[in-house]
């Protein structure tokens, strides 16, 4: 087995221990998801360069008995069932993925093990990428950063305060200097893993199935509200300073 299979073998085992251990699996309980669209996901920010803005990424919303779960992905869709249903999914591509990980985010904030799993609005994503700045100073001082995932309000803020290589999946990123810093592909990953002292990942890493690339290595902060439940489960540190 993978450590990518490992990996999420071991998040739906917690997964559905805790959905048996509420009593949850055989309910006939609806979970919906749909498409938000870029106003409902993050609203008005000035800056207009967030991928959901440019169309790249949708927000997956699954909604569980008044609890809201959410999950960016490039393949959205909607669905309708009983958790028993979304647990015994094969995970075969980033819709599948999306689809487990705004449920686990839905049902694990109706049960109150998580919070803030529903995106910030405006201008909050830029006082987030401040406060994601600050609390690495504490952390860690002045640290050579990996951002994985390009997020542009994170990548100005750290490119401001810390040397910072940035690594994304979108062809239309790589190459071009955002912010100073030149967009990387994913083949540099290895090779900025161990240029970094610290990794922030985007917490959709989970969607994609790349997330195993990182938890595994340097301190790492998963910023966001996609891997709100995935990071609560496993065990991984979280970054989400304003959501919902």
């Amino acid at each position: 087995m993978s450590m990518q299979e490992e990996f999420y073998s071991e998040l739906l085992e917690r997964f559905r221990k805790i959905v048996e251990d509420n009593n949850l699996l055989e309910q006939e309980i609806i979970i919906t998801g749909r498409a938000l669209s870029t106003e409902e996901a993050i609203g008005k920010p000035k800056r207009q360069d967030f991928p959901i803005i440019k169309g790249k990424e949708k927000l997956m919303q699954a909604e569980f008995k008044g609890a809201k779960g959410q999950a960016f992905t490039d393949m959205a869709g909607n669905f309708k069932g009983t958790l028993q249903q979304v647990l015994n999914m094969p995970l075969t591509n980033n819709f599948d993925r999306a689809l487990l990980v705004s449920s686990m985010n839905a049902v694990c904030r109706y049960l109150g093990l998580i919070d803030r799993t529903v995106h910030c609005h405006d201008e909050q994503p830029e006082q987030c990428a401040a406060e994601l700045v600050e609390q690495i100073k504490r952390d860690f001082g002045t640290p050579r950063v990996a951002l994985i995932g390009y997020q542009p309000a994170m990548l100005e803020k750290l490119a401001a305060s810390f040397q910072l290589r940035v690594v994304d999946l979108d062809p239309d990123n790589i190459g071009k200097i955002k912010s100073g810093v030149q967009v990387e592909g994913y083949e540099a990953t290895d090779e900025v893993l161990e240029w970094c002292d610290v990794i922030a990942a985007t917490g959709s890493t989970v969607v994609n199935s790349t997330i195993t690339a990182y938890c595994k290595q340097k301190p790492v902060y998963f910023f966001g509200t996609s891997g709100a439940a995935a990071c609560h489960l496993m065990g991984l540190q979280r970054f989400c300073a304003l959501g919902g």
